[in-house]
């Protein structure tokens, strides 16, 4: 798009891009033989494609030519960048945020499940950041049959680039309602069940509505995560949104498939009777707890967004 905006302008031209431009054929023509098209000068690019079907391959096809070549300046940046395209070429799977809602005392909702609203407007508007920056947004049954949410992009200027991304509903018995905001055209779902229940006559009714419904392997009702990711990977989504109730999300973490932890932070108290935030299993000592490192604290109105990530195994 660049170059054809630029036209004969191109030529010659010195071209900066975040990551090396591919040599293979994708959804496009491979971008090296784009460049070589336009007779640019030289390219700097911040970071090789971690994508073994480049690796170097983009580099040496401008080479080859004469272009000039640059790469490893403000690497650090644009992998921060494309930290979930890098995640999907190296690990097989997508970059995993966990956005959760909390209190002071670190509660989710009351008892009896409620939690709207446990933070403000403005955190709330804040999430729209997050959801138009992935590819999927993931939840469980829980939260879809309690909140009945859309999922979707309404910030108006995120709505307007076109940000639709997948909802995935985690739903082994396959409980979701057909009239739920999940179902509907606004934005693609697909529901991941049992093969048993994927089977049946709600399954079908889903289909009908429009809804994608697939199978996973499952453990006492538990929906295999890491097969999970692994399927979101081969639909080319780079970043997964998790929002849900503290039961997912505590799997998610068990099974260390958390890369970041968002959690907004309500200037509140719930008492020690109302809902963790996390789900988790008892530690047997300190030693096996979680621990995580900070990379953002601000205040999102009268919240706290608290952004963190998994400290690194020591030794």
């Amino acid at each position: 798009m660049a170059l054809g905006a630029a036209g004969g302008r191109a030529r010659g031209a010195d071209v900066y891009v975040t990551l090396e431009p591919c040599s293979h054929h994708g959804r496009t023509g491979p971008c090296a033989d784009a460049l070589v098209e336009a007779r640019v000068h030289r390219v700097v690019a911040a970071m090789v494609d971690p994508n073994p079907r480049v690796a170097g391959g983009g580099f040496a096809r401008l080479e080859s030519v004469g272009i000039r070549t640059t790469t490893g300046v403000l690497e650090a940046d644009a992998r921060e960048l494309n930290r979930g395209f890098i995640s999907r070429m190296s690990r097989g799977r997508p970059w995993v945020t966990v956005k959760m809602a909390s209190t002071l005392d670190g509660r989710s909702a009351l008892a009896d499940g409620s939690s709207q609203w446990l933070t403000g407007e403005e955190a709330r508007s804040d999430v729209q950041r997050l959801r138009a920056r992935a590819s999927a947004i993931v939840t469980g049954i829980g939260t879809a049959l309690a909140d009945n949410p859309r999922l979707t992009v309404r910030d108006p200027q995120l709505e307007l680039r076109g940000r639709r991304p997948l909802r995935v509903v985690l739903d082994s018995e396959l409980r979701l309602r057909i009239d739920s905001q999940l179902v509907s055209s606004i934005a693609p779902t697909l529901v991941i069940t049992s093969t048993q229940a994927a089977a049946g006559e709600k399954a079908a009714a889903l289909r009908a509505a429009g809804v994608d419904v697939e199978t996973a392997a499952c453990t006492n009702s538990r929906l295999d995560l890491p097969a999970l990711l692994a399927r979101l990977a081969a639909l080319e989504c780079n970043e997964v949104l998790v929002e849900s109730g503290p039961t997912l999300a505590g799997a998610f973490l068990a099974a260390a498939l958390v890369d970041e932890l968002v959690i907004y932070c309500a200037p509140t108290l719930l008492g020690h009777t109302a809902r963790a935030t996390f789900e988790l299993a008892p530690l047997q000592s300190l030693a096996m707890k979680p621990e995580f490192d900070w990379l953002d604290v601000s205040p999102v109105g009268r919240d706290l967004r608290l952004t963190l990530r998994p400290r690194p195994a020591q030794g």
